[in-house]
């Protein structure tokens, strides 16, 4: 839950892998890049930031709270991004864009977004980092298989979303649900603090 709910919120990665899938454009490199990304900074979370956080109840309850602020504000903009009229624009001319390209623009979705740590290092991580160290793999398990069905069904999935993501309400009921995972996040955290 706390993995597809951050990994799902549509930002600048996820915005761009839709569109790949929506232009059938290098989606399998793509999705595989972002897996990558996604199971190494989860771990670094899990193993090596858990190894700083685990025991330091200070530092739990700060990222806690950040954590329940951060979501409860994405939340807020999810809801306010459900009341503008965003719709996806689709030319089918659009000429593939070289393996290059499409690679350097990932990373930087990836790698240059702020979000991006936040949401895998410290929120996840940091959930992680707190779960008994024999539950810790199972965890981990999770949230790859999160990363992994998401990533794949938004990239190769996007096909069969292109008449849908043409209406506005797509975008609001996407939004919608996405708010309500975040606030629901955001006060399950309240449990780490003590």
């Amino acid at each position: 839950m706390v993995a597809i709910s951050l990994i799902v919120a549509i930002g600048a990665q996820n915005a761009y892998i839709l569109k790949l899938g929506l232009l059938k454009q290098h989606v399998l490199k793509a999705v595989l890049i972002c897996i990558f990304f996604d199971i190494f900074l989860i771990s670094l979370g899990v193993y090596g930031l858990g190894f700083f956080i685990q025991g330091n109840q200070l530092l739990i309850n700060s990222i806690a709270i950040f954590g329940m602020l951060f979501l409860s504000f994405y939340a807020f903009s999810c809801f306010k991004s459900a009341l503008t009229n965003n719709s996806l624009k689709i030319d089918d001319n659009v000429k593939t864009n070289p393996l290059k390209e499409v690679i350097s623009l990932l990373l930087v979705f990836t790698l240059l977004n702020p979000h991006t740590y936040l949401d895998t290092v410290l929120l996840i991580g940091g959930i992680g980092a707190n779960i008994e160290d024999d539950l810790k793999p199972y965890f981990l398990l999770g949230t790859v298989l999160a990363s992994t069905s998401w990533f794949f069904t938004l990239g190769f999935g996007a096909r069969v979303l292109i008449p849908l993501f043409k209406k506005p309400i797509t975008w609001k009921i996407l939004d919608i649900f996405i708010g309500i995972l975040m606030l629901f996040i955001a006060y399950s955290l309240h449990n780490l603090i003590k």
